[in-house]
């Protein structure tokens, strides 16, 4: 190799690392890249939202990525649920292994971990804790008031977002700073509200959404929280407008962050839940340890049985539980919950 060869080799090794694009933007730089390798984000929900929030934090370099997720990937998924592919929902795979499998091949330098899990009041502290942003992937009103009592009580900042049809929101949570999640939605929405069951949902709009929560995120975890816009994103992609709105003060008679009474952190009695955008429902509220392989044997015979280490699937003539090793599970081809819960008694027992 001629020494004008090495010499050009040299000056251009800096240049091609993985995140040389990213440090080289300046209000970022090698010490926000730094401060990104030593963090810690959480993702809560790895659907259309959380697919593209995971993968943008991963390729990022952020040091540690926690994946929660309830559910399993199906093949109605993959229209924008962006890291998932056929042969995860040919198995069943769910969808926080799923993501955790396919994040490891892009960087392979950081550490993911992967909780199959529904988040609730007697886990919150195990999947939240020591985490320096959460990012909101959920599609529930519920885990969204679990997650802001967390994030208040802790003084942990996170990131709330929804997309459903072709419209989107997302809005940061810097507590002690911002307005609170409650501050803004005192109350749940009065009234049937559109779900990707009944309106669908268009996978640009999802991703433009989860991208707005992993920037304001990146800014958070490299120490720049004087960048975070403290304002309402909100975009129809469809018919339009994209714009902000500010963010209302905080409110002092808030019971989150001006009582700071933490409620949702204390509740144990959680209903089944209708699953957005699926004719299901899920089971959470009989935790106990179940031996898939014991009940693969009694489920043979009355209907189709799959099981991996992850997860049982039964079908009978008219019903698919899938069911978890937490006892957890997931009835589809209803959305009563008494049907659901009667289902479960059923194969499962009281």
């Amino acid at each position: 190799m001629s020494p004008d060869a090495i010499r050009l080799q040299t000056v251009s090794e800096p240049h091609n690392n993985r995140y040389s694009r990213q440090t080289r933007f300046s209000p970022l730089g090698p010490e926000g890249q730094e401060r990104l390798g030593r963090a810690t984000a959480v993702v809560v929900g790895c659907g259309a939202l959380g697919t593209v929030q995971a993968g943008l934090l991963a390729r990022a370099g952020v040091g540690t990525l926690r994946l929660v997720d309830r559910d399993y990937v199906e093949v109605s998924n993959l229209q924008r649920q962006v890291l998932y592919t056929e042969a995860d929902a040919e198995v069943a795979l769910p969808k926080a292994e799923a993501a955790r499998r396919h994040l490891l091949a892009a960087n392979s330098n950081i550490a993911i971990e992967a909780h199959i899990s529904d988040l609730d009041a007697g886990n919150v502290e195990e999947l939240l804790g020591g985490a320096d942003v959460i990012l909101d992937g959920t599609d529930n009103f519920e885990t969204r008031l679990l997650i802001n009592d967390f994030a208040v009580r802790d003084g942990v900042p996170w990131i709330y977002g929804a997309a459903v049809s072709a419209y989107g929101i997302a809005m940061p949570v810097l507590p002690g700073d911002s307005a609170c999640f409650r501050c803004v939605y005192p109350e749940p929405p009065a009234g049937a509200q559109p779900t990707c069951e009944t309106a669908g949902v268009l996978g640009p709009v999802t991703s433009v959404i989860g991208s707005v929560q992993a920037m304001e995120a990146i800014k958070i975890l490299a120490g720049r929280t004087g960048s975070v816009r403290r304002k309402i994103f909100t975009a129809d992609l469809w018919a339009g407008p994209v714009r902000e709105v500010s963010m209302p003060s905080r409110n002092i008679d808030c019971p989150t962050c001006g009582r700071r009474e933490f409620v949702c952190l204390t509740s144990t009695n959680r209903a089944p839940v209708s699953l957005c955008g699926r004719n299901a429902v899920q089971i959470h509220e009989r935790r106990r340890p179940v031996d898939l392989v014991a009940l693969a044997g009694s489920l043979a015979g009355l209907g189709t049985v799959r099981a991996n280490e992850f997860a049982l699937r039964f079908q009978d003539l008219q019903y698919e539980l899938t069911v978890f090793p937490d006892g957890r599970a997931i009835i589809k081809g209803t959305t009563d919950p008494g049907i659901a819960r009667s289902v479960y008694s059923r194969y499962l027992g009281n």
